[in-house]
């Protein structure tokens, strides 16, 4: 029995649809990279978090077809829209696999799911741009999954840019694959941030630390930086300075800056103004 293995595949930065919401300079909105995880032995994978647009989502079949592994089952570490809704372009062509989420996940995928949620949102920023077909998403317990022998077990860590976040952790590989949990290079999605955000983030990230990982990928991430358990702590640094920033009551256009300033080589600012924009709504723009 040979050792597992994994690769990461980092989906470009994807153009919105224009005339939804610009930065402030006028340039357009960009979607975050999205990070997506295979994990696998000699004969058999598991995906984690496929991306959401069909195009993007059949550049990631053909890396899977390359290795030659069956995909064997899709696991879904949150439920926002983008690490998931691709997932009927795979089952296409592996039409025995298995997406499994937590049942917390499940739940937000059930929600998003749904025409009313989908129209104002993704079909706006995306038309055209996503599969409809429904998902069949089977709930995966506290066993978690086993691939070729090996466990690959779902932790739950609750709050972290959305409710019911997961990390699946692969002890034989040290390997966290954190989903939205931790950041690496790309402004983090602060709009869920505030109340409930902060305190219970920085528990999320204190669980993956405590795993002891050698490897950590970030469900956003910069192409060029590598999977580094050190961005646990990066991505807590960047929320205490939001924290610090809100603290004095900015305008969406100051906050923006200030973090602009504060972390100046993290990519895409688009989710920066979009969040700014979320966090403080009663305050002018400008």
């Amino acid at each position: 029995m040979i050792a597992l293995q994994y690769e990461v595949f980092v989906t470009p930065a994807i153009a919105q649809s224009s005339g939804i919401l610009n930065l402030p300079n006028g340039d357009p909105m960009v979607w975050s990279p999205i990070s997506t995880t295979l994990i696998y032995g000699e004969q058999e994978a598991v995906l984690v978090d496929p991306p959401f647009t069909t195009d993007t989502t059949r550049e990631v079949l053909a890396w899977v077809q390359k290795t030659g592994r069956n995909l064997t089952e899709i696991y879904v570490t949150h439920g926002h829209g983008d690490h998931w809704l691709g997932a009927p372009v795979l089952l296409e062509h592996f039409p025995d696999a298995v997406v499994r989420a937590t049942a917390g996940t499940k739940a937000h995928m059930a929600g998003l799911a749904t025409p009313e949620s989908r129209g104002p949102f993704w079909d706006a920023l995306f038309p055209g741009r996503i599969s409809t077909t429904a998902v069949d998403v089977q709930v995966v317990g506290e066993e978690g999954l086993s691939l070729e022998g090996k466990p690959l077990i779902p932790i739950e860590v609750g709050h972290s840019d959305s409710d019911d976040t997961t990390v699946l952790w692969v002890p034989s590989l040290k390997l966290a694959v954190a989903g939205d949990v931790v950041y690496n290079g790309v402004h983090l999605a602060l709009a869920e941030f505030a109340g409930v955000g902060d305190d219970a983030w920085r528990c999320a990230l204190d669980q993956v630390e405590a795993l002891g990982a050698e490897f950590v990928v970030a469900g956003h991430k910069d192409p060029d930086r590598a999977d580094d358990p050190g961005e646990i702590g990066r991505t807590r640094r960047y929320l205490d300075d939001a924290d610090r920033l809100l603290q004095g009551s900015p305008t969406p256009m100051e906050f923006f800056d200030g973090m602009l300033n504060l972390h100046p080589k993290r990519i895409n600012p688009g989710i920066l103004w979009f969040s700014a924009l979320s966090l403080l709504a009663g305050h002018s723009a400008q």
